[in-house]
């Protein structure tokens, strides 16, 4: 109602995505800036950090956070929404990455291939991805706590084993070398020259944009489905029941919902996005399938993005993408140009904070390797990214989601302080 947006007069008003016309509005110019950040527009440039973000340089970065909130969003129906540790995502990532290239690629004497278009292979990963959590659930979901954690973790082993196996190398390619993965470039079937191609720079609507921006304009567009999807899963019965199993499994089983069938479903959906996010890992980033890239620092960091972000929420995954995925990258920006800054306050921080190859006794070393107990770049954001994730578990557990409500509700109350 006009001038009261929290009253609500039904039921479907109130479980609405965006309830208000605020929330709309703000959601539809953030798309719109999105969609407008890789292109040379009047908008783009009156914004310097979306421009700055839309240089090739960035791109490769922003496709990551956008495949990465894919796979947490998937994670997050099953660990946030249903509340099933797993450690073994990327397990899933992987199954679906192989089926990818099996599907996409191309055969040869020592590999097996079908050379199938896109709209093909990338849901066929998904797919395949769920058979694989559909089959190991049975067994998962009579476990719970550190115990499921465990027989999820050992998934990710037994995968990195068959990837170096013989039979595995049919299909994964040889051990340590990985093969090639498929094409993004879309096609009505097997034809030499595709409808759309996503590996060359070109014109699109009068605008001249680069392969990594073509790249990231059918990844934006996926993440936009995903996120949809898993939020109208959120609000439909089977989220419901979801989320009653997550908060007191016994209390839900006596009101009679099935736990064995919906835990099945949470594996089923939670690995078809994983399985679809690792074949986009390796067509759109690494440009390669590869066993060891699916290891268990892969499902830590899926953690990670859903701890600092917010499990739970549909947001917090998309927020701690792009949390997780850039902050190393900002932090290594920073030390740079820190490191170039001579007098004033900055000056002096950063004689303090840094040490190169003459000495001082700073604690981030900016040279090649480490001469004793400094940390180089690379070290601090491991040591910062776990560091976040031990702040975040104690002062906040719903993550930067949660950071967000504090805020809005403070803002909502003020000056009050009730």
């Amino acid at each position: 109602m006009y001038g009261r947006p929290n009253l609500y007069t039904s039921y479907k008003q109130e479980s609405q995505i965006l309830p208000t016309w605020s929330q709309k509005i703000v959601l539809g110019i953030f798309l719109l800036i999105l969609l407008a950040m890789p292109l040379d527009l009047w908008l783009t440039e009156q914004i310097p950090f979306v421009r700055f973000l839309g240089d090739n340089e960035w791109l490769p970065l922003i496709n990551k956070v956008l495949v990465f909130a894919i796979a947490t969003l998937g994670l997050n129906l099953l660990a946030g929404v249903a509340g099933q540790v797993s450690l073994g995502h990327a397990f899933f990532m992987g199954v679906g990455a192989v089926t990818a290239v099996f599907l996409g690629g191309q055969s040869s004497d020592n590999l097996h291939g079908l050379g199938l278009p896109i709209w093909i292979w990338l849901p066929g990963a998904g797919v395949a991805a769920a058979l694989a959590g559909v089959i190991v659930s049975p067994v998962a979901v009579r476990l719970r706590g550190l115990y499921l954690a465990i027989v999820t973790l050992g998934l990710v082993f037994l995968g990195i084993h068959f990837g170096n196996t013989t039979w595995g190398a049919k299909f994964a390619g040889a051990p340590g070398l990985g093969r090639k993965a498929p094409k993004l470039d879309i096609r009505l079937w097997k034809e030499e020259t595709p409808l759309i191609n996503l590996d060359d720079d070109g014109r699109w609507l009068g605008f001249d944009v680069s392969d990594k921006a073509k790249t990231y304009f059918l990844l934006l567009g996926l993440t936009v489905i995903f996120a949809v999807m898993a939020k109208n899963i959120i609000r439909t019965r089977t989220g419901r029941a979801l989320q009653a199993i997550r908060d007191r499994d016994i209390a839900a089983e006596v009101m009679g919902i099935p736990e064995f069938r919906y835990k099945v479903i949470a594996f089923g959906i939670s690995s078809f996005y994983a399985g679809v996010a690792g074949a986009l890992f390796s067509a759109a980033l690494s440009g390669q399938v590869l066993a060891a890239d699916f290891g268990l620092f892969f499902s830590v960091e899926f953690i990670a993005v859903l701890l600092i972000g917010g499990a739970g929420t549909t947001a917090g995954p998309l927020v701690g993408a792009f949390f997780v995925v850039m902050i190393p990258k900002f932090v290594e920006t920073f030390t740079k140009w820190l490191d170039k800054t001579e007098g004033g306050i900055t000056g002096k921080f950063a004689d303090v904070a840094l040490t190169g190859p003459e000495g001082d006794f700073g604690v981030i070393y900016t040279g090649v390797q480490t001469p004793g107990w400094q940390l180089n770049v690379f070290d601090w954001n491991i040591v910062l990214f776990g560091f976040l994730i031990i702040v975040f578990l104690i002062f906040e557990p719903l993550g930067l989601y949660g950071v967000w409500i504090r805020v809005r509700n403070y803002w909502k109350r003020w000056p009050f302080s009730y």
